[in-house]
């Protein structure tokens, strides 16, 4: 139950932030909070984390929900050792769906410029992968099925 609390709680502050930025940005506006280093850019995303494959929508949803999907089964087929990993990326995951089917693209607002513009989802995907990743070369046996 825990993995899907981490997951909910994902969807959650990635919805509310995407909702602020929504209410109190212009789409191609840049905000300048820290000059040169980090400010909130309203872009409308039509690829995957970080802007890329652009303009694949219907494909980017359907790949999603079977992520989900496997996401969730794997989640209910494990052990304690994967699961911070596996619910962020479900999490960002439903996150940035929801934008697709809502929008038609994901929102995207934070911007550190030296990388692409992204969202709470995005990192939360990232940071999944990246301890999913840490897991599998500290010798962690991992089967996500």
């Amino acid at each position: 139950m825990r993995p899907f609390l981490i997951a909910g709680a994902v969807v959650i502050i990635d919805q509310i932030t995407k909702a602020i930025a929504l209410a109190n940005l212009r789409y191609g506006e840049s905000y300048s909070i820290i000059k040169k280093i980090f400010h909130l850019t309203l872009i409308q995303n039509t690829g995957a984390a970080f802007g890329l494959f652009k303009n694949q929508t219907t494909f980017f949803i359907a790949v999603s929900i079977i992520a989900i999907i496997f996401i969730i089964f794997s989640l209910s087929k494990r052990k304690a050792g994967s699961y911070l990993s596996l619910a962020l990326i479900l999490g960002g995951a439903i996150g940035n769906l929801i934008d697709r089917i809502r929008f038609g693209y994901v929102v995207d607002f934070l911007d550190f410029r030296v990388w692409p513009v992204f969202n709470v989802a995005d990192s939360c995907i990232s940071i999944g992968a990246f301890l999913l990743f840490l897991l599998l070369i500290r010798g962690k046996k991992i089967s996500l099925l």
